[in-house]
């Protein structure tokens, strides 16, 4: 079974964050951004790995959703933000990475991951 992807935007963004305490996994992406549709190919995988945890798997679409975008400062996409439990951003990735590294962010914001990983992630 393929976890759902939260389709965020202008209007309801602000209520889901008030309304939510977990770690949530947000991609800005345009329809028109190659390295955008490899990324969003790998998100229902994401949301899978995630299936378990306290982890929200959402999409924006930048040039639709000219609020969220600037107040995320989006200025290309791809870009990725992990927002922590307490509502702060804890990661921002410009570009695409690999499907292991978004996972490793999520981690980190949950608080996963070996001793060396928190001295040094």
């Amino acid at each position: 079974m393929m976890n759902k992807i939260k389709e965020l935007n202008d209007t309801n963004y602000v209520q889901f964050i008030e309304s939510t305490d977990t770690v949530v996994f947000i991609d800005f992406y345009s329809d028109t951004c190659l390295p955008c549709q490899t990324l969003l190919a790998y998100l229902p995988n994401i949301a899978e790995h995630f299936k378990d945890e306290e982890v929200i798997i959402a999409k924006v679409n930048a040039a639709n959703n000219p609020k969220l975008s600037n107040k995320f400062m989006v200025r290309s996409v791809p870009l990725t933000v992990v927002i922590g439990k307490d509502k702060m951003v804890k990661r921002a990735e410009v570009g695409l990475v690999s499907m292991d590294a978004y996972i490793k962010m999520i981690e980190k914001a949950l608080g996963k991951g070996g001793f060396f990983s928190k001295l040094f992630g």
